[in-house]
């Protein structure tokens, strides 16, 4: 496969290393397996230009993308409905996207899966029009994302930790948002601190991403926590992967979810792909099944094969989860 490399310098492991050697390493290991590369080291700034130079390039199969959740994200949603395929170096700090897909979590391990993965299709989602992989959100996580953006981190570590004092800011004075969610035919008004909505249901006993990227549902987790104590106990269900389990947030799924914001003119923010965005008065949140072509580790094509009873190598499409909501609607005052 003919390979484009676009490296984030900026990103947290990349700008931890030495950026030519790891270069030199990429290119070894991916010609060693047959494969060419060209690659393009830029800054954070640049990312976006030199991902869409790269997949402009008519004799490219494979975009490698190196970076953080923001990086992923955009290349992902240049190559949304494109053929060439994403592979994802998972640079940043908790990589969740590059996880779903079975991704080596170290670089150079994902670099061997690279050079004799193979190609499947997974699912994408939108927020009005706006495409995502992994998560768009409302509430508390854009109260903490909006604390952690003026806090002073320096590495992956300071990073996790200033996400922590975020998250424990966040709970001492939590958002409280009137909404409606359309989801199917119900109609769920209620006013809460925090809505999730993933591309897939998240797994269960692990950080939040989907165990099946090609699921054909987005997961709509929405908190019915009120008070400090509920509220801590929420994230760390989250983080130990215990949404279904949790009696601070009902889960749902559908093929797309319609929110709408009733609470007072002040602005509000949603996160996308971990980013800060404006929220609108209305969004339409939809899943978009077999979206975007990724690069995996053999290994998981085979699993993908297997579970979707496909023999030969290329496109696959996974079964769709069935999880029953918990709850078909809820009301708060």
């Amino acid at each position: 496969m003919r390979f484009a490399a676009v490296l984030n310098q900026d990103s947290g492991t990349l700008r931890t290393i030495n950026i030519e050697a790891f270069s030199e390493q990429l290119r070894q290991t991916l010609e060693a397996a047959g494969h060419s590369v060209e690659i393009d080291v830029v800054a954070g700034r640049d990312v976006a230009a030199a991902l869409q130079r790269a997949i402009a390039r008519r004799n490219i199969d494979v975009i490698l993308a190196g970076g953080g959740d923001g990086t992923i994200s955009t290349a992902a949603s240049l190559l949304m409905n494109k053929k060439k395929a994403l592979a994802i170096l998972p640079a940043g700090t908790m990589n969740l996207f590059a996880r779903e897909l079975g991704i080596p979590q170290t670089l150079g391990a994902a670099l061997q899966s690279f050079a004799d993965g193979e190609v499947i299709a997974v699912d994408m989602a939108s927020a009005n029009g706006r495409p995502f992989v992994h998560q768009f959100s409302v509430g508390m996580h854009a109260r903490m994302v909006q604390l952690r953006e003026k806090m002073d981190f320096g590495s992956r570590l300071g990073k996790m930790r200033a996400s922590m004092r975020a998250a424990w800011e966040a709970i001492k004075n939590p958002p409280a948002l009137k909404v409606s969610l359309s989801v199917g035919k119900a109609e769920i008004v209620t006013r809460t601190t925090g809505i999730g909505i993933s591309n897939n249901l998240f797994g269960e006993g692990h950080l939040p991403y989907a165990d099946n990227p090609a699921g054909g549902v987005l997961g709509i987790y929405v908190s019915v926590a009120r008070r400090r104590h509920h509220l801590a106990k929420l994230l760390l269900d989250m983080l130990r992967g215990r949404w279904r389990r949790s009696a601070h947030v009902e889960v749902h799924q559908a093929g797309k979810a319609v929110l709408r914001i009733h609470s007072s003119a002040r602005k509000f923010s949603a996160v996308l792909d971990g980013e800060l965005m404006r929220l609108e008065r209305e969004t339409t949140i939809e899943i978009h099944p077999a979206a975007l072509n990724v690069l995996v580790p053999a290994s998981k094509a085979r699993t993908r094969r297997r579970d979707a009873g496909i023999n030969r190598p290329g496109r696959i499409s996974a079964p769709r989860a069935a999880l029953p909501a918990r709850s078909a609607a809820s009301s708060a005052t």
